[in-house]
């Protein structure tokens, strides 16, 4: 019986042993601050963000970007993408912006430059982009994805299948035809990674979240810096003010998953300076200029 007990308390003491750590990991991660990364992601990449402008549209309503806003308002809305510089030389995009003359002739932007130009004149060139994230499927973010000839593409999987048939054609109205066509000869080819839902790491230390709703399943992505976690909402959050004044977007599906995702988003943010709009000239002025119309995220 007693060596029966001493066994018995010698398993248990050896058991404690190497729960310790366990628990003691457990517990870091649970009161680590918003923005942390989890225990044991040190071994993750650090990337370099920048953000991109090759165009600006002038005149836009703020009533169409910020909900509630006064409507005599108007602001030149800056369009952007953004690049992610890895290890390696691995080269990601997030969102492709747009170049057909369709769209330019109908939006009329000021100082266009082609997203595949604005990007070689950074240094970056088109055929060196391994991944292109689409946010979502509206022409300004989606249509320059075929400036990049060996990039694979990342979307939701609800994204996808809710805006294009398997012929290629819009099953919703949100998707322009061509880009419908573009991205159905993309995924017949394999060159289309569907994201099956929420939360998933795509790259390791990048980060695919939804719940914004500007589309059907926009995603935005959280991606770890040397400055920390920085997300990129692209249009689940238009502006800096629809942040300041915790107001969604105008263009939404649902404006309480939408003002639910800018909550999100700031326990994500490793800062709340971190968090960068769609569309907010002011990014090119909270961050330091590296090049003609480009910043650092950091």
């Amino acid at each position: 019986m007693r060596n029966a007990f001493s066994r018995l308390c010698l398993t248990t003491i050896r058991l404690v042993r190497v729960m310790m750590p366990v628990a003691a990991l457990a517990v870091a991660w649970l009161v680590a601050p918003a923005g942390a990364d989890p225990p044991g992601a040190s071994h993750r990449p650090i990337w370099q963000v920048y953000a991109i402008r090759y165009a600006t549209i002038p005149s836009f309503p703020v009533r169409a970007l910020v909900a509630g806003a006064d409507s005599t308002r108007e602001l030149d809305i800056a369009m952007m993408f953004w690049v992610l510089k890895g290890p390696e030389g691995r080269r990601v995009l997030v969102d492709a912006g747009f170049y057909r003359q369709k769209f330019i002739d109908s939006w009329k932007p000021a100082d266009f430059l082609r997203p595949s130009e604005a990007l070689q004149r950074f240094g970056v060139p088109t055929d060196s982009v391994t991944d292109v994230i689409v946010s979502h499927v509206h022409w300004d973010h989606l249509d320059g994805a075929d400036l990049f000839p060996n990039a694979r593409l990342w979307i939701q999987r609800q994204e996808y299948e809710y805006y294009v048939r398997e012929d290629g054609t819009p099953a919703h109205a949100a998707i322009d035809s061509v880009d419908a066509q573009m991205l159905a000869q993309f995924h017949a080819a394999g060159r289309v990674q569907l994201v099956p839902g929420d939360g998933k790491e795509i790259l390791p230390g990048v980060t695919a979240y939804t719940g914004g709703r500007h589309t059907f399943a926009s995603q935005y992505v959280g991606v770890r810096t040397a400055a920390g976690t920085v997300v990129l909402a692209s249009d689940n959050v238009y502006l800096y003010e629809n942040l300041d004044r915790h107001a969604p977007i105008a263009q939404t599906l649902d404006a309480h998953s939408n003002l639910a995702a800018q909550d999100r988003m700031r326990r994500i943010a490793s800062d709340l300076r971190l968090i960068v709009p769609g569309h907010d000239p002011g990014v090119f002025a909270r961050f330091p200029a590296v090049g003609a119309g480009v910043v650092k995220i950091e």
